[in-house]
């Protein structure tokens, strides 16, 4: 019986997949994921997930991946200069963000974590809102409701609870929108996720959680937050998952698109796994060369989500030198903008930390405020509160 069991041990072994789907970063096999767009620039096909696009559009798509990553870019300058607190760069993850956010319509609803600037790009935030906040000069700085983009959301997973519950709401209201949530790797750990995929579920609530696997939750890979690919936990929970080349801004499209109109049609809820790379650091306080090695990097710089639209458009002709100098041109213009915005912000009147605590006016923070504005003005030019 011991004989039996090692050898039918030993070929289970052999027969495995030379290939995982479940891959530790770095390594050199690929993962079996959604793909429209090769890195070389190659466009293929896939049955399930068919996509036409037009000239004008893959050139409008490849614009907003580059003035994204350039307002990223001058944000982790400004960030260096002092000028910001912290943030939290996008590097590499374009594709997945303004793939998902161009695929969702007018009435769709997003919640982002703190991470997703080119999904607000796609909902018309302006940059300088975003910045505001991580400049310490508002809270949030756009009005949810009329964007349908929620505010960053900076503790870890409790959006997609937000998300869920807000999906369940629409079913009440009889529209057909979507509502997308956002969230890393690091965060499918966490519990308020795990409970957003069982309401979710029950429910039947018209919700697409987008899961950005950019292989690192700060320090942590994803091979020790996870023995499966993150895409299958969906199937315990009773409804699809798909894994998606998270550098690849049409099939994010694509996949994104039908999953909000799987959702949206009554269907319930999706996951669909972005498979990308955090190409810089977790945000501008941390250092990535202490856990990660450079060699891994580089294999990932060579699927930059711009590099292979950039192909494309070269191989297929479907745009010129003139397009792409107007394109860079739009990009200085968004970096200056960006610099002189940022640093031109005025600071915020102290006292407005005590406006909208409540609804209404309150008498507690009535004398808290009065307290403040008086040991303000014990200081030198406080008087001017």
């Amino acid at each position: 019986m011991n004989v039996t069991v090692k050898s039918t041990a030993r070929a289970r072994k052999k027969a495995a997949p030379a290939v995982p789907d479940n891959l530790p970063a770095g390594s050199g096999a690929q993962p079996e994921l959604i793909q429209l767009l090769t890195p070389e620039g190659e466009r293929v096909e896939h049955p399930d997930y068919p996509l036409t696009t037009t000239p004008e559009e893959l050139r409008d798509l490849y614009r907003d991946l580059v003035l994204v990553r350039r307002f990223d870019a001058e944000a982790t300058s400004l960030q260096r200069q002092g000028e910001l607190g912290l943030w939290a760069s996008l590097l590499g993850q374009e594709a997945a963000q303004v793939g998902s956010g161009r695929a969702m319509r007018p009435g769709d609803y997003a919640f982002p974590t703190y991470r997703e600037h080119g999904v607000a790009w796609c909902r018309d935030v302006d940059p300088l809102n975003l910045l505001g906040m991580f400049r310490g000069v508002n809270h949030g700085g756009w009005d949810p409701n009329e964007k349908n983009f929620h505010l960053y959301t900076i503790v870890i997973g409790a959006q997609a609870l937000h998300a869920t519950g807000y999906a369940m709401g629409i079913t009440k209201d009889g529209t057909d929108d979507a509502v997308i949530a956002y969230f890393g790797d690091g965060a499918s750990s966490q519990g308020d996720v795990s409970e957003a995929f069982t309401f979710a579920s029950v429910y039947n609530a018209p919700v697409v959680f987008f899961c950005q696997n950019n292989q690192w939750a700060i320090s942590e890979p994803t091979t020790n937050q996870t023995k499966i690919p993150l895409y299958r936990r969906a199937s315990g929970f009773g409804f699809p998952g798909v894994r998606v080349d998270g550098n690849d801004v049409l099939a994010c499209l694509a996949v994104t698109r039908w999953a909000l109109d799987h959702a949206r049609s009554g269907n319930g809820p999706v996951l669909v796994e972005a498979f990308t790379y955090r190409m810089g650091a977790h945000t501008t306080s941390d250092d990535p060369t202490r856990y990660r090695l450079a060699e891994e990097t580089e294999a990932w710089r060579a699927k930059d989500p711009i590099s292979r639209l950039k192909a494309h458009l070269d191989r297929e002709g479907l745009a010129d030198e003139a397009f792409f100098a107007s394109v860079e041109a739009k990009s200085e213009e968004l970096g200056l903008r960006v610099r002189e915005g940022v640093r031109s912000m005025p600071d915020p009147d102290p006292t407005l930390i005590f406006d909208h605590v409540y609804a209404e006016p309150h008498t507690l923070v009535d004398e808290e405020r009065a307290e403040y504005i008086a040991y303000a003005a014990s200081f030198e030019g406080g008087e001017n509160l």
